[in-house]
């Protein structure tokens, strides 16, 4: 589509430019041309590979000016001539078809439609209406999951990971930050959370197995309509930021089993201050000393079972015993009672949460 539209552009420009004008591609092919018999011939003296966006160079009596909407330019326009008229030239081309080709994608490109309605840059009338003109189709089940470098070895974890989901049609990859990239999977019908932490897995393993690149994967929710892929980039964003705050040694977390810290994630900081002020006496909390919030949390793994959490402790049941008794005197709330150590358990999660600070979305 691209060739078309720059001979488009030549053909109109042809009529007002006395000299040769094209377009080549990074291969040096020729993609568009005022001489249209030299269409699909490649100059094997001429590279893009060290040209940089702004620059101008000459060869074989043409002037080229590299462009594109990458770092590295995946195009570039000639001009025949070396003097200062075809370098302005060059330079008016370049410009009219960096404009015209960032227009074409915005429009009719699917990966970014794909993109403005995750990051919610599409009002949601004009939704059905560019899937429609883009053959776009809407109601099939896709899954967002974001992927977030934590440490990388200068290898580029979006090549990756489009390599390993090359279907354009069906999965969409796009950066949205220099450490986050977005994979939007369309999936079956009632597939289970499992099988999309076990994608998210295959993905984390060969970045870090090959690539030597650690990243944590958030998962959204699966939604049956594109209109909703906002909610879903959304929910894996809130999966990183609450699995940071309560499962620092998770790599994937899914926001459907995030369980009630998605709840705490979401009370305002005031009402969670509120609450630990009301169920414990000031600074009973603070008060807890490391070996004391240790045994708590191997009392809460072993079901409040104190023979069993004593054994695996390495402690006399009397021990454990005392320690539980300490705690009730600290806080007024006996860990062997079931609706206590609910309390408990959901206070030192506010508690958690509270000196993470996370980023609300």
């Amino acid at each position: 589509m691209s060739n078309r539209l720059f001979q488009g552009v030549v053909n109109q420009m042809k009529e007002a430019v006395d000299f040769e004008i094209g377009v080549i591609d990074e291969t040096a092919t020729v993609l568009a041309c005022s001489d249209v018999s030299k269409i699909g011939t490649t100059n094997e003296f001429v590279s893009l590979e060290t040209a940089e966006p702004r620059d101008l160079f000459v060869r074989d009596g043409y002037t080229y000016k590299p462009f594109g909407t990458h770092p590295k330019p995946d195009y570039a326009v000639f001009v025949e001539g070396t003097d200062e008229t075809a370098e302005k030239y060059a330079l008016l081309l370049a410009i009219s078809l960096t404009s015209i080709k960032q227009y074409y994608d915005e429009k009719y490109d699917r990966n970014n439609f794909v993109k403005n309605i995750v990051m919610d840059n599409v009002l949601p009338g004009d939704i059905p209406i560019k899937a429609r003109e883009l053959h776009f189709n809407s109601d099939v089940f896709r899954v967002v999951l974001l992927v977030r470098i934590i440490s990388t070895n200068e290898v580029s974890a979006y090549d990756v990971i489009q390599n390993l989901f090359p279907d354009k049609n069906k999965d969409f990859v796009f950066n949205i930050t220099e450490t986050d990239i977005v994979l939007v999977k369309e999936v079956k019908e009632g597939i289970e959370t499992k099988d999309l932490e076990k994608l998210a897995c295959s993905i984390s393993d060969t970045l870090g197995s090959e690539f030597y690149t650690r990243v944590n994967v958030g998962i959204g929710t699966v939604v049956d309509n594109i209109r909703d892929l906002a909610r879903s980039f959304k929910e894996a964003q809130i999966a990183l930021e609450v699995g940071k705050v309560f499962d620092t040694d998770k790599i994937i977390v899914s926001y459907e089993n995030l369980g009630i810290a998605r709840l705490i994630y979401h009370l305002p900081t005031t009402l969670c201050e509120t609450f630990l002020r009301e169920i414990f006496k000031k600074g009973s909390i603070e008060a807890l000393d490391h070996e004391t919030l240790f045994t708590i949390q191997k009392f809460f793994e072993n079901n409040l079972n104190v023979s069993e959490t004593s054994r695996k402790l390495f402690v006399h049941r009397n021990t454990l015993v005392y320690r539980l008794e300490k705690i009730k005197k600290l806080t007024g709330l006996d860990l062997r009672e079931f609706d206590h150590a609910i309390v408990f358990k959901i206070a030192l999660m506010v508690k958690k949460y509270l000196s993470a600070n996370p980023v609300k979305f």
